[in-house]
This record gives structure tokens, sequence and C-alpha cells, in this order.
């Protein structure tokens, strides 16, 4: 079975577009979010952690006719980056420089396009007199970069994207693919924010997760896009950079309820194991760990206990690097945006900062450093989670020179 190796990375957040404005955040640990300029969102917490205006891509592409919305606009963004950091497209086309038959394309997100439709609203009846599809992405995505192999929408809730990322994985051990996009997106979308403003679940401050003080979580936009090859392409094309080695996966299912974590975590540390085991590597191989960490209060408690399980002896000395923290939680995209950051440690051997902490949970025995320190160990996992009990863990693995 051959190696799953990141050859290409292509990201979009608050912090900017790219990886530069990416790492460049990651190392200043500090952001907050700020209210949505939409006049409708009339609700109480009405927070995002939004792409900067100054980042968004431009223009007004279609698909078939159909206006995109910011979710896809948002995904052709990071896929265009991530091919070209991968050296996959040149002389200014999208298409990927590999046999399209073997080219696929996995994207995960929880509302695809639905700010196409928030756009009928009482006084601003938009000039297009249409219907436009909502889950396009993926389609959106395949149609750029020329894909004739596997194209697919992910949709499990906050999970999504995780779920991607290994899919795509999958589609390269099975020899289905050489070369995969693989990530997630998520734009602004008032029924989003507006329903977890009714459940009570939005932190009036900031996404913090593992403070003591924790009140929800914060949506952000965001998105990423991982190129995936097999070692065997790879070899033959010698890529400039290889970020990491997607080494093992693990999904689980609570069957608990249909928005709270089971208070055990025992699937969710299935996941975490099934991945590790997957990775051919113990416990004390992990150098870091990327949480999915919400800042609702029973995730990032129960998350805790399930790494102190997990981890044993070594959760006092494994730091975790909360992004969430950082960039608010991106919904479908945020399992994607995790594995680029874990990428990103992984190739430049350090954990970022975390955000500061203000008043840490004794509740969440878990270590989170606020200076860059170096990675004990070569590999990093990755949770997500999601609503309806989805779980999935990642091992990201540094390639051998």
């Amino acid at each position: 079975m051959d190696d799953v190796l990141i050859t290409g990375l292509g990201v979009l957040s608050c912090l900017g577009r790219g990886v530069d404005a990416f790492r460049d955040g990651m190392a200043k640990a500090t952001s907050a979010p700020r209210p949505t300029t939409d006049p409708a969102a009339r609700m109480a917490v009405p927070l995002m952690y939004s792409v900067p205006t100054d980042s968004v891509p431009t223009g007004s592409e279609t698909l078939d006719g159909q206006p995109l919305g910011d979710g896809s606009r948002y995904a052709l963004d990071v896929t265009r980056q991530a091919l070209a950091d991968a050296g996959l497209t040149g002389d200014g086309s999208d298409t990927v420089d590999a046999d399209p038959r073997r080219v696929a394309v996995v994207i995960g997100t929880g509302m695809g396009d639905a700010g196409l439709h928030e756009e009928w609203r009482v006084g601003s009846r938009p000039e297009r007199d249409a219907w436009s599809p909502t889950f396009s992405v993926a389609s959106a995505v395949g149609r750029l970069v020329g894909a004739e192999g596997p194209n697919t929408s992910v949709s499990n809730a906050c999970a999504a994207s995780g779920f991607a990322v290994s899919l795509a994985a999958d589609l390269i051990r099975s020899g289905e693919a050489d070369v995969v996009v693989a990530g997630g997106a998520e734009a602004y979308s008032r029924v989003a924010l507006g329903c977890f403003n009714r459940l009570g679940a939005v932190d009036p401050l900031r996404c913090r997760p593992f403070d003591a003080d924790r009140a929800g979580t914060v949506f952000g936009e965001g998105a990423a896009a991982l190129v995936l090859e097999s070692a065997a392409h790879a070899r033959r094309r010698s890529p400039e950079r290889v970020y990491a080695r997607l080494a093992g996966a693990g999904w689980s299912c609570d069957a608990h309820h249909t928005t709270a974590i089971e208070p055990e975590g025992t699937q969710i540390t299935r996941a975490m194991r099934r991945a590790v085991a997957e990775a051919g590597i113990g416990v004390q191989d992990l150098g870091c760990v990327v949480p999915h960490g919400t800042g609702t209060l029973i995730n990032d408690t129960v998350e805790s206990r399930a790494l102190a399980g997990l981890l044993g002896p070594l959760v006092d000395e494994r730091p975790l690097y909360s992004l969430k923290s950082l960039i608010g939680h991106t919904g479908g995209a945020a399992g994607a945006l995790a594995a680029l950051s874990a990428a990103l440690i992984v190739h430049h051997r350090e954990v970022p900062p975390n955000v500061a902490r203000v008043n840490p949970d004794p509740e969440c025995g878990v270590l989170l450093p606020e200076r860059t320190s170096p990675l004990k160990g070569g590999s990093v996992l990755v949770n997500a989670y999601a609503f309806g009990g989805n779980n999935v863990s990642l091992v990201l693995q540094e390639v051998a020179a």
C-alpha cells in the first residue's frame, strides 16, 4: 500500500490569504472576532472571525452558468494556491498536470453556498431571478482542475473536511487516484450563525477553548486545500517539497445525541487510537495534538479527559495547538484547516504559540504553551468532531529525507 504524501497547501482565513499569512498569524497568536456586516443578522451575538475584505477572491465565477457563492469561491482560491504550491499547474492553467482519470476531488463543507439563498430577503431582491444549487463546491473544484476521477462532497457538519482528507487518502491507497485535492470551505451563513445563537452556544467575547470562562464557540470563515499524492506519483515528478505523510486515520460515531458529545469520550478515544495504530506508532511518538477544541463547555472537558486517557503521563508534556482560539470555528472547513496547520507543524518541526488563556480550566488538564516550542517526535494528531457524533482523527508524520 503506497504512502500518501501532502505536497501542496492553500489557505484562506481571518489571518489573510496564503500559507505565509497563515504562518505569520500563527506566530503572532492574536486575533479577535468582529460583528458581521450583514444588516439582516438580527441575533444576540453576531460575531465572526471573517476573511478580510482585501483577501477575498474577486470575480464572479460561475459553474455551467450558475453563480457561485463565497464557499465555492473560497474553495477555488485555495485549490489554485495548493496546486501551484505543489507544482502541478503551469503556463497560466488551473488544470492538474497529471492523467485526469487519476485526479480526484474531496471537499467538506457544512453550509456550501447557502449565502446565495440568503440574498433573498425583504427589501433586497437580487437582480438574478434563478435558482442556484447550494452544494456545488466540490463540483466547482473538479471542473477547475479537470478531475475525471471521483468527485465527492462531504457534509457531515463540523467534521466534514476531516473526513474529506481521510477519504482522499483512501482513494490513493485503494488505487483509485494518484492525485487528490482534499479540503474544506465555509463562508458566512446567516442560518448557521442564527442557529447557534438560538442554541445559546456563541461566546460573546471570542473563541476560548479550554478556558474556564468559555461560553460557547465563535464561527469563522475559511478554506483549506491539501494536495495529496501517492508516493509513487510524487517520486516520478520530484516535487519541490513534501510537507508530511498522512500516516493514519480513525473514524467513529458516538451514537449518543444529535448535538452533544458522548460524555465518557469512548468513541473519540476509539478514533484517536485507531489513527495512531494505523500510523504504526505509539502514543509516545506523538509530538503535538491539534484538538477539535471548540470552546463549548462539554466538548473541551470531554476531549481533555480523552487525551489524558490516550497519552497517560505524557499529557503533561505533549503540547496542544488550539487553532480555533486563533481563527474561530470554521465549521465544515475546520478539519482541513487543522490538518493544514499540522502539516506546517510537521514540516517546520515547531509548535506555534497558543493564544493566551486568561483563566485556564482546571478540568481541562492539557498543555497549551504560549511560546513556540520544538516538535518532539515527528507525528501530529488531529481531531475533528461534529453534530451527530461523527468523529475523525488523523495522524500526520514527518517524511524521512
